[in-house]
């Protein structure tokens, strides 16, 4: 509890992001959930509006932790080896969920759609003018990427609760970096690394066939 209360650094996400690939561009599992763990402390930093998300996300990284410390560890040190496991193993369903609801390649797709949500919206913190409304950049990554995975009830909920949302400016001093120029030009940075975590989860679950895993 301690570790996901701890104050959110954006460069300690940077990190963790930058050491998630190996020179072979496998995604290493350690580092990965390191900086989801910062990413949670982010969304927690910016309020309860976040918590749907934010919760949900901490319960998939518990999951990944286990497998980590289970005897089959070595079998999840990364998404390569872990989706390469499984499949040989027949431990990934895909038409049902009963029998592996908590495997990790289902875990990790909802990881997955998470991040693309962040790094659409971390993108149109870095790239909009002053005076954007982070309620809007918000509310339309959240639409072109969560939005389609949650009942109508919940994507009611949330884009009313992104209108509370604070400025551009107050949402960058949450970086922690500094002055928000300093967290842009972190941004410049970090964007890249996580969107190439992104990219390379990305073609391997395509690869596979599990971008819509039930």
């Amino acid at each position: 509890m301690a570790d996901e209360q701890a104050e959110f650094n954006l460069k300690l996400v940077l990190v963790s992001f930058k050491q998630c690939l190996n020179e072979k561009e496998e995604v290493l599992m350690d580092p990965y959930i390191t900086g989801w763990k910062g990413l949670v402390r982010f969304l927690n930093k910016l309020g309860t509006i976040f918590s749907f998300i934010s919760k949900d996300v901490m319960t998939k990284i518990q999951i990944m932790e286990r497998f980590r410390s289970s005897d089959q560890k070595e079998n999840y040190s990364s998404l390569q080896g872990m989706v390469q496991y499984e499949m040989d193993n027949k431990l990934v369903d895909f038409q049902k969920r009963s029998d592996h609801a908590d495997s990790g390649c289902r875990t990790i797709l909802r990881l997955h759609r998470a991040l693309h949500w962040l790094q659409m919206f971390l993108e149109g913190l870095r790239t909009s003018q002053e005076d954007c409304k982070t309620s809007v950049l918000c509310t339309d990554s959240y639409n072109s990427t969560l939005a389609s995975y949650h009942p109508w009830i919940i994507r009611k909920a949330v884009t009313m609760a992104f209108c509370t949302l604070p400025s551009r400016s107050a949402f960058l001093e949450t970086m922690n970096v500094g002055t928000p120029e300093e967290a842009v030009e972190m941004l410049n940075e970090a964007m890249p690394f996580i969107c190439q975590v992104y990219q390379v989860t990305q073609k391997l679950f395509e690869e596979h066939t599990l971008l819509d895993l039930p």
